[in-house]
């Protein structure tokens, strides 16, 4: 005998998730764009990238991490896939609308489907590439080629450009630190030092390029490390006499301003540490995913990245209390109000254990600081709109089963 069953989500229930809906819009700024206004900014669609197929080689597949446990509720509900209509007009319009080069991006890690603007444009990363030092770095530990526990020497001629903090210890012999430490000071305070000296100790450059062709990861360059790129973007060639005081600073003032011009626009056109949004998301998607490091190193890598204190009124600004987000920030350098990459991106966990890979990488702009954090914090919104909606759709509709 077979009996059907409608499983009625109660009013009580429904208003809430409503309530939480419509109130998404006034966290930081990032509130739904009205259907039409945002068509009516451009008669051109954002990308909206297929879920990928199947490529990943078994042998080379990491274990990842134990997704959410799930109820037979939410097994049996038929979610909606694919982003929603509301979220991809609001993509562009937010791109259209801000004044300056910017890439947004925004990837359902489960779903797989991408949502961009301007995202195959290489733009600069700035320190958002510490990221990628951090896992070449994670990676030998998985291969047992480096420990976390080892201890080693900052010297004074490990001392490189802008934020240091580590850089107060230094004395005159240098001080000891753990690659541990070194990793959390990089990841979670954007420390220059901490992160170079890191980036040596695992291999150099050349090493984060290799990590990157083997792992399949496209739309993301490496630069030469701190120093040569700092110095060639000001149109300077580095001297290690820099790192001392304001080194850097007078020789860089020295410059007459059509130099400094010339090599910031050469910087902004083909930035030697660029990277795409659409790239940037895909690799963030693949580390959520626990495909590109071990289990241990993964949920190491996320939860340093949560733990960031960097850019708190960037994305991490549309963040709503009871979501997570780890992230990695970016800042270049002004010249005459032009600021070279202000960037933020990260994975956001919402409340019911769902990842979103989001990235915006705004190459150029003499906007201020406020304009460009709403920019983000207006990303956020749209993400946490969607996500509510969603659940919104899946709730109202109830659920049909049969026995």
């Amino acid at each position: 005998m077979r009996l059907n069953f409608r499983i009625e989500i109660p009013t009580m229930l429904r208003r809430a998730v409503l309530t939480a809906l419509v109130a998404v819009p006034l966290t930081g700024c990032a509130g739904f764009i009205p259907e039409a206004s945002a068509q009516s900014s451009s008669s051109s669609a954002p990308y909206i990238a297929p879920p990928p197929a199947e490529t990943q080689r078994p042998e080379t597949q990491r274990p990842a991490t134990q997704a959410p446990e799930r109820s037979a509720q939410t097994e049996r509900a038929e979610v909606p896939q694919g982003p929603s209509r509301q979220l991809t007009n609001a993509i562009r319009a937010l791109g259209e609308d801000f004044n300056g080069e910017v890439g947004i991006a925004v990837r359902d890690v489960e779903e797989g489907w991408t949502v961009s603007w301007n995202g195959d444009r290489f733009l600069p990363q700035q320190s958002v590439s510490k990221t990628w030092v951090a896992l070449t770095m994670l990676d030998r530990v998985d291969r047992g080629e480096m420990s976390l526990d080892r201890m080693v020497r900052v010297r004074p001629e490990d001392a490189v450009v802008f934020h240091q903090p580590m850089l107060s210890r230094m004395g005159n012999g240098g001080f000891q630190a753990s690659i541990r430490e070194l990793f959390v000071q990089a990841m979670t305070r954007s420390d220059n030092l901490a992160n170079d000296r890191l980036l040596w100790l695992s291999g150099g450059p050349d090493a984060v390029r290799e990590f990157f062709e083997r792992n399949d990861l496209d739309g993301l360059r490496f630069g030469p490390g701190e120093r040569d790129l700092q110095a060639g973007i000001a149109g300077m060639t580095w001297r290690q006499a820099m790192a001392r005081g304001r080194g850097f600073y007078t020789a860089r003032s020295s410059l007459a301003q059509d130099v400094r011009r010339r090599a910031m626009d050469r910087y902004l056109a083909d930035p030697v540490d660029g990277a795409t949004a659409n790239g940037m998301v895909e690799a963030l998607a693949r580390l959520s995913r626990g495909e590109l490091l071990s289990e241990r190193s993964t949920a190491l890598m996320i939860e340093t990245m949560r733990n960031s204190r960097t850019g708190p009124q960037r994305l991490s600004g549309g963040v709503p209390r009871g979501w997570r987000f780890g992230h990695k920030t970016g800042t270049g350098q002004n010249l005459n109000g032009m600021v070279a990459g202000y960037n933020d991106v990260g994975i956001l966990t919402t409340p019911d254990g769902r990842d979103y890979a989001v990235a915006v990488l705004i190459g150029n702009t003499r906007v201020g600081i406020p304009t460009r954090q709403e920019l983000m914090q207006r990303v956020m919104g749209q993400v946490v709109s969607h996500h509510l909606r969603r659940r919104y759709e899946f709730f109202t509709g109830g659920i049909q089963t049969s026995r």
